[in-house]
């Protein structure tokens, strides 16, 4: 359970972020306390359903964007799945794979 507050809070302060907004512009818009924006955002507590529709209409997302949190997972976690895919890959799309993370990184 607490894994999920965690992981929901990340998500909300990752797209948040990408929308170019502070936490406390965000907490204006959606009439909250900046320090309740903040535990959301911590994982300290969760969302009402309410508020997390809220929460999905001032930032442009679906409710369910916010439970898309597999690529929130520690990178040890990451790591070993991305090499079973990889291993997985035929030989052109590992190739393919391998040109995207070179220009990348």
């Amino acid at each position: 359970m607490q894994d999920t507050k965690k992981f929901i809070g990340a998500r909300i302060r990752e797209i948040r972020k990408l929308k170019g907004l502070k936490q406390s512009e965000l907490a204006e818009l959606l009439e909250i306390d900046p320090k309740h924006m903040s535990k959301l955002e911590c994982g300290r507590c969760f969302p009402s359903f309410d508020l997390l529709g809220k929460i999905a209409q001032k930032l442009d997302k679906s409710v369910s964007d916010f439970f898309v949190t597999e690529h929130l997972q520690p990178r040890k976690v990451l790591t070993e799945r991305l090499v079973e895919k990889l291993n997985q890959a035929s030989d052109d799309k590992f190739q393919l794979v391998y040109k995207i993370i070179n220009e990348i990184l």
